[in-house]
């Protein structure tokens, strides 16, 4: 090895190491593995895509492990970190859309106030058993979306959910692919139910 920084550890770069969970950097100044999304870009991601408040993450620590598989923890550990599972994973990143996880949708997704889909009980049946279906009436982005189900009350489905807390609540099923006036049901096979 020289001494001229032309070396062979010199001009490596760090990689993902898919067989760890590596901490997520604060920042992206902070970035060390290329690629690697940041907290703040995760958050942020979460906040514009489908408002979800910023202080619904206080408390979770982000963790990567694979190729752009995304996890939270509520708690803290040592980074980096050989594990099978820590936490929740809650996002596939590295892609060019990226996209949230069932488990994530189910568990933070009540709190989201834009791009929720509400779905009524002939159409939560069927994106639960994971069937696509036409959905003309949704006026709101493509992509990745959050489809619900008014669990109680008896109001029209509509495409803005209510605040949650109070009779009528809208309940995340799972995430959905809105393109074309179709909504593509992502439901794993393994988690796909039979409503009806």
């Amino acid at each position: 090895m020289s001494g001229d920084g032309t070396g062979e550890n010199a001009s490596s770069t760090p990689e993902n190491d898919g067989q760890q969970f590596d901490r997520l950097p604060a920042t992206a100044d902070e970035r060390v593995v290329p690629g690697r999304p940041s907290r703040q870009e995760v958050v942020s991601w979460w906040a514009e895509r489908y408002e979800i408040s910023p202080e619904t993450w206080d408390g979770h620590t982000f963790w990567e492990k694979g190729n752009g598989k995304l996890w939270a923890f509520a708690a803290d550990t040592v980074s980096p970190t050989d594990v099978e599972g820590l936490g929740m994973r809650i996002l596939r990143a590295r892609q060019e859309h990226w996209k949230p996880s069932t488990n994530a949708v189910q568990r933070f997704g009540r709190e989201a106030t834009k791009n929720v889909v509400v779905l009524d009980v002939d159409e939560a049946t069927r994106f639960a058993k994971g069937e696509d279906q036409e959905l003309p009436r949704w006026d709101g982005d493509w992509g990745y979306v959050i489809a619900a189900h008014e669990i109680a009350g008896d109001s029209e489905a509509s495409e803005t959910p209510r605040a949650t807390g109070e009779a009528g609540d809208v309940e995340p099923i799972g995430v959905g692919l809105y393109l074309h006036g179709e909504l593509r049901s992502t439901v794993p096979k393994g988690r796909r139910e039979d409503l009806s």
